[in-house]
């Protein structure tokens, strides 16, 4: 049995950087022109989905004035250009991100969002924090599909029953629980069932390549 998980990868919005604040904002200004106040409760309920149902739900709330396309470009827009001037990171991501980098561990940034929001997110995060990134423009399903996840156990040439995903979202934990590998879920405004390989935490400061070298070797152990 491998000592270690042979890839870890990192989800980006509410995982590796404090975004959902962001997004809040944005997709508050977006709706806004049409009369309609978006809440927090709206945000929930999109929250980790693809963009596509996102702009659905809000041409519905909007009374179908503008299709949903209209409102994931108004969206990618603003948040693309939020987040090349206002990136935080979540307390604890990048320390272990270079914990693991500094142990040969094999990482990627696995995304649901567009290539152009992402890449503004490395550009302050740092464009060599990860090794490689898939975007929601680089898979034909985004998450909850998994298609995301096992393209990044292909391209880090691991197998992905043993790889460690790291989650904050429903949509996300779903896509990671249906590809076969490791959770690791931070639950960002939503639960998540604890099974044989799914564990919670509340942050990333928990962890530590020596906790996580613990945890694979017996996964029901105390974090």
């Amino acid at each position: 049995m491998l000592d270690f998980f042979e890839a870890v990868f990192f989800d980006m919005d509410g995982l590796t950087v404090d975004s959902e604040p962001q997004w809040l904002i944005s997709e508050r200004e977006v709706v806004a022109p049409f009369g309609y106040e978006w809440t927090q409760e709206d945000q929930v309920a999109c929250l980790g989905g693809p963009l596509e149902k996102l702009g659905n739900y809000m041409s519905q709330k909007c009374k179908n004035v503008e299709p949903s396309a209209y409102f994931v470009e108004q969206l990618i827009k603003r948040q693309a250009e939020r987040m090349r001037s206002n990136t935080s990171v979540m307390p604890g991501a990048v320390e272990l991100i270079h914990s693991l980098k500094a142990n040969g561990v094999k990482t990627a940034l696995v995304s649901a969002s567009p290539r152009v929001i992402i890449d503004a997110v490395l550009e302050n995060i740092g464009e060599d924090l990860f090794p490689f990134s898939i975007s929601g423009d680089d898979v034909l399903n985004t998450k909850p599909d998994p298609e995301g996840y096992i393209k990044a156990a292909a391209i880090s040439q691991s197998k992905i029953e043993n790889c460690l995903v790291f989650e904050d979202s429903l949509p996300g934990m779903k896509a990671a629980i249906d590809c076969g590998a490791w959770l690791i879920a931070v639950p960002h405004m939503v639960q998540i069932q604890e099974s044989a390989r799914v564990r919670s935490i509340k942050s990333l400061t928990e962890l530590s390549f020596e906790k996580l070298k613990l945890l694979k070797a017996d996964f029901s152990i105390a974090i």
